[in-house]
């Protein structure tokens, strides 16, 4: 009997799961975060290692029966980055003694996609505090659209939101345009009233960007036009990366499942975006994932 383990390693916890050879989750585990490029590969190596070895005694196995791992986690997209890794996860089970056959590690955007649509053609929306597209096609090619960070896109995302909801504030301060519901949002939430403030708390005190997208949110709720205007802008974009990756995929009905608070989570931009989305498109289907990032990672588990 062979078994696979699949991880899906975000920045707040861990997720691992262990299957035999036909798939069937045999054991599930939750840890802690594993985004090496924050806390380092050391740390993760550590986590990672750690979840395998509870994986096996759960099975009463040893880690040379777990056929392949697939661990997939933010920044692992860099090939150099997962590279290094990889080498340290290596190294730490060889200091151990745990045996590990072949091991790999992937985005988690590209298990996520091979979580949502069980290996086979589709693609996800991420929008979080960033968005980026990703597909898959009937011959198995993997396409990616957006992605490239706050200075030059991550359009439709937490941060591209709620950057424009504080220039928007920045202008009604200044009386450069109408008063706007974000202003006084922005004063009842986080006490910023004044330009003054405003610079401080953005340009000195780290001011989290994507916090302000909620408030964006109330805002047009509320009848906030400037606030609407924001979020049907944003809620353009990703119907633009919805039509990039149906050019690439050629494909009759495109399949997207959608992934991140923006789009997932109650609120007016995820009711907008969903409806816009039925307006403009006959051959879209906006889906739920089949199953989860880390099944996903054991789909890619078994095909190393």
């Amino acid at each position: 009997m062979k078994y696979y383990i699949g991880i899906d390693g975000g920045g707040t916890k861990t997720k691992c799961i262990l299957t035999d050879e036909n798939l069937n989750t045999l054991f599930e585990n939750t840890g802690d975060a594993s985004n090496f490029l924050v806390i380092g590969s050391e740390k993760v190596s550590e986590t990672i290692l750690d979840h395998i070895l509870k994986c096996c005694s759960a099975q009463k196995i040893n880690s040379d029966l777990v056929a392949g791992i697939v661990l997939g986690t933010t920044g692992a997209g860099r090939k150099s980055d997962a590279e290094i890794l990889v080498s340290q996860i290596k190294k730490d089970a060889e200091e151990k003694n745990i045996a590990l056959n072949k091991i790999a590690i992937e985005s988690d955007a590209r298990i996520a996609l091979e979580g949502a649509f069980s290996g086979n053609a589709g693609s996800i929306l991420i929008a979080g505090t960033g968005s980026i597209m990703f597909g898959k096609d009937e011959q198995g090619n993997i396409h990616r659209i957006g992605g490239y960070g706050r200075y030059i896109g991550d359009e439709g995302s937490g941060y591209r939101i709620g950057r424009k909801g504080l220039n928007a504030a920045a202008r009604a301060f200044d009386g450069r345009s109408k008063l706007t519901r974000i202003a006084d949002l922005l004063s009842q939430e986080f006490s910023i009233s004044t330009p003054e403030e405003l610079i401080t708390e953005v340009y000195r005190n780290n001011f989290n960007i994507s916090s302000v997208a909620p408030l964006v949110f109330d805002a047009a709720e509320s009848g906030d036009v400037t606030a609407q205007r924001i979020l049907e802008d944003e809620a353009e974009e990703l119907l633009l990366h919805i039509a990039a990756m149906k050019s690439k995929l050629k494909v009759s009905l495109l399949k997207v499942s959608l992934i991140g608070s923006i789009l997932t989570k109650p609120n007016y931009f995820s009711y907008l975006f969903n409806e816009m989305v039925v307006r403009k498109y006959n051959d879209v289907k906006i889906m739920e994932a089949e199953h989860s990032p880390e099944f996903g990672a054991v789909l890619m588990a078994k095909q190393l």
